[in-house]
């Protein structure tokens, strides 16, 4: 259920399909994103299930990773067998891929 950002990083060098799911606030999107990250807050996130797949991976992030855990939890028990958390967030990333990212 979790993937770590090496895990991601290497998904995006090596061009694999899957889908980012940045389910933060517009004012921590605004701060930092990851390129090509699809943007839908948590409290949207019910009004949007339309534009998440089903089949690739769906990958839920937040800042540090306790939302997008309890994102991934929900999605997985309604049918989305496919998303995973991204294991300590933006956050991680910003530490161990992409040093240019601001922390918050």
């Amino acid at each position: 259920m979790n993937i770590t950002v090496e895990e991601l990083n290497n998904m995006r060098i090596e061009n694999k399909p899957h889908t980012l799911l940045d389910i933060r606030e517009i004012d921590e999107i605004n701060i930092c994103s990851i390129e090509g990250s699809l943007n839908i807050p948590m409290n949207t996130l019910l009004d949007n299930l339309d534009k998440l797949p089903r089949h690739n991976p769906l990958i839920v992030m937040c800042h540090i990773g306790g939302r997008s855990m309890q994102v991934t939890q929900w999605l997985s028990q309604n049918g989305f067998d496919n998303a995973l958390n991204l294991d300590g967030g933006i956050s991680a990333w910003s530490n161990e891929i992409d040093d240019t990212l601001p922390q918050y």
